[in-house]
């Protein structure tokens, strides 16, 4: 099973950017996908998800609703994260996720077995 991320790097105070993620080697279908994000020294911090049946359903973290939009084609098998009026406190690696329990809705980074190996997002004044 993989999830690889693509789309980080450098974007300047009030930017976008798209990070990516393409799963492989099973179906996430009936499962959560999510984006976390850690800098170092600090827990991982749930950003956005989007359940099974193409992200019927989503849900953000406070700190990014109405700037992130997530979404999943589930026949692509691919994760998108758009990032508007980015922030310096956006900095992070950002990790793409999958629950490992189908059909549950979860926030918490302990659920999900599966992770990605990261992508750098670096906001710059």
């Amino acid at each position: 099973v993989q999830l690889v991320e693509s789309g980080g790097g450098l974007v300047q105070v009030g930017g976008s950017l798209t990070v990516s993620c393409t799963t492989s080697g099973r179906s996430f279908s009936r499962n959560t996908l999510a984006w976390f994000r850690q800098v170092p020294g600090k827990r991982s911090e749930f950003v956005a998800l989007a359940t099974w049946r193409g992200g019927a359903n989503t849900d953000y973290a406070d700190s990014v609703k109405g700037r992130f939009i997530i979404s999943r084609d589930s026949a692509k098998n691919t994760l998108q994260l758009e990032m508007h009026d980015l922030k310096s406190e956006d900095t992070a690696v950002y990790y793409c996720c999958a629950d490992n329990q189908e059909f549950r809705l979860s926030t918490d980074p302990d659920n999900y077995a599966y992770w990605g190996r990261g992508t750098q997002v670096t906001v710059s004044m």
